[in-house]
């Protein structure tokens, strides 16, 4: 159990990501955020993002001079035809959401003292671990990495693909991230997670327009 010390000496989120559940993390012995499907974090401090992925993907964003960073947690809804086009701008519900996922977190990096040129940017995720899914895992990588260039945001390292969840420590202070490929899954909590998940989003619309500050 985590000690009431360790909760009370928690330095204060940015505004706006108070409710993100956090944690002190005992292992590097620094605050750590854990951030769940649709969730992002950003951070301008010396502390941990971490979550767990499946079919999902995370970017991982930071300015490299200002080293305030985040990471994001998402996954495509999935079409009629189950596939995404490619294309970035086309207003259709997928390309909306994964634009939403990853302009809000742009934003919230540079309002917080990032700048769109030192932007650099790490990708994990994109799994197939769940029968019945098809190609979504593929689909997400696929648009995350063409967001990323359409954008001019270096991607500077990947771990994505193949069958297996991970679990990703990012740490936007220095830009190291950490991957942990789980091998065996203990329980089903993360297939019935992801597959809420991706209820919610097939059936619920993205409301409102994002653009991303210059």
């Amino acid at each position: 159990m985590e000690s009431a010390q360790n909760r009370l000496s928690l330095p204060a989120a940015l505004p706006g990501f108070e409710g993100v559940s956090r944690y002190w993390d005992r292992t590097r012995n620094l605050p750590a955020a854990k951030i769940l499907p649709g969730e992002y974090y950003v951070s301008a401090g010396n502390e941990l993002i971490t979550t767990v992925l499946g079919s999902c993907v995370s970017a991982c964003i930071r300015d490299r001079l200002s080293r305030v960073g985040g990471m994001n947690h998402f996954m495509l809804p999935i079409s009629d035809n189950g596939s995404w086009n490619g294309a970035i701008g086309v207003a259709d519900t997928a390309t909306r959401y994964g634009n939403y996922a990853m302009e809000h977190m742009i934003n919230e990096i540079l309002k917080h003292g990032g700048r769109r040129e030192n932007l650099e940017a790490k990708v994990f995720g994109g799994g197939r671990i769940i029968d019945g899914l098809g190609s979504v895992g593929q689909n997400n990588i696929a648009f995350v990495r063409e967001y990323l260039r359409t954008e001019g945001i270096p991607l500077v390292s990947q771990d994505v693909g193949d069958i297996h969840p991970r679990k990703i420590i990012y740490m936007p202070l220095t830009g190291q991230a950490w991957v942990k490929r789980i091998k065996h899954l203990h329980n089903d909590t993360l297939v019935v997670r992801e597959r809420r998940y991706r209820a919610d989003i097939d059936q619920t619309p993205v409301s409102g327009e994002v653009e991303l500050f210059d």
